[in-house]
């Protein structure tokens, strides 16, 4: 089983279209991987009269995966930056004087 270890940055605000905040700027940084070594279950393919083996992972959905073509993905850490309203300042939302 392969590992992906990635680090996620988002970017939000609130606009007149949205109010409440949102991402606008996700960004994914991979920091490692953990191969999972070679397919222990490869597939052959037939094309006319020529044959070939290919990983499982080129050809299988993920639950009929061998064990090391499955994919992993951990998020080691979530970043959110809040940059504020951004749009038009005649729409800027105003605070109730109640």
């Amino acid at each position: 089983m392969s590992i992906y270890l990635v680090d996620i940055e988002q970017v939000t605000h609130t606009c007149p279209a949205f109010p409440d905040a949102h991402p606008f700027d996700t960004r994914r940084t991979l920091v490692d991987v953990i191969p999972g070594g070679p397919c222990r279950a490869p597939v052959t393919i037939r094309c006319g009269n020529t044959t070939a083996q290919i990983p499982c992972r080129r050809h299988e959905p993920a639950k009929r995966q061998c064990g090391a073509c499955r994919v992993i993905v951990t998020e080691r850490t979530i970043t959110n930056t809040f940059v504020g309203y951004q749009g038009p300042e005649h729409m800027r939302p105003t605070k109730d004087a109640a």
